[in-house]
């Protein structure tokens, strides 16, 4: 049955000859694997490039119950990126975020609010002309109030790191978190580029924790060369 739904393209493997097969988190049915035939060949109907990270797509899909692949009728992009793909630190961030997002959104059922917070978070890193050095932690620490594990204090990282025998984090650190804690992706947090990074490895061991075979993102050097010097 043909369904029409948007969705955010998380990431794609080549598979055979021409084709690939993409993940998509759509809006009506949560994360789906889609196959596209022939897409990397010069007569492809649809362009390889509307399967970039993070692109945002109208969909008009099949939807076959208990398969593994699904497969698209009709696409076309509903938010064309002005920036992320032409602006390293905001094409860095898309590469993250996309990893990180695909380690994580494992359900295969609508969820609304999570969908319109990815939408419209990668629309404001797309628009925002402020500083971007901190929108990956804000976007790691919001994401968890979807997955179900938001920390409503650092008291709780540094519990859960405790009995799970990770090494405490500093004074210093705790008191960025806070703030990161109760601040949106518009607040200016100066933190500095060791700091930042020692957040970010933080947030990641607290991720670690929750999400099951969440593996070492390779994406991650990459962060780090364009935002830790």
């Amino acid at each position: 049955m043909l369904h029409k739904t948007q969705g955010i393209v998380i990431n794609y493997f080549k598979y055979r000859e021409s084709s690939i097969i993409v993940n998509i988190y759509t809006e009506a049915f949560g994360m789906k694997a889609y196959i596209e035939n022939g897409v990397r060949s010069i007569k492809a109907k649809n362009k390889i490039a509307m399967f970039q990270h993070l692109t945002q797509l109208d969909l008009v899909v099949y939807e076959k119950k208990n398969a593994s692949l699904q497969r698209i009728s009709e696409l076309k992009c509903s938010y064309p990126y002005k920036q992320i793909p032409y602006h390293i630190n905001k094409s860095s961030i898309a590469l993250f975020l996309s990893e990180i997002l695909y380690k994580t959104l494992k359900e295969e059922e609508s969820y609304p609010d999570l969908f319109n917070f990815l939408q419209n978070g990668f629309k404001l890193l797309d628009e925002s002309n402020q500083k971007l050095e901190n929108f990956h932690l804000h976007f790691l620490i919001q994401l968890t109030s979807y997955l179900g594990f938001f920390p409503e204090t650092t008291l709780q990282i540094a519990e859960e790191f405790s009995i799970n025998k990770i090494n405490p984090f500093s004074s210093d650190l705790n008191l960025i978190l806070t703030k990161l804690l109760a601040s949106n992706f518009l607040e200016d947090i100066n933190i500095s580029n060791q700091n930042r990074s020692e957040i970010l490895g933080i947030l990641l061991k607290f991720y670690s924790l929750h999400v099951a075979n969440f593996e070492e993102i390779k994406s991650l050097s990459i962060l780090k060369e364009v935002f830790v010097k």
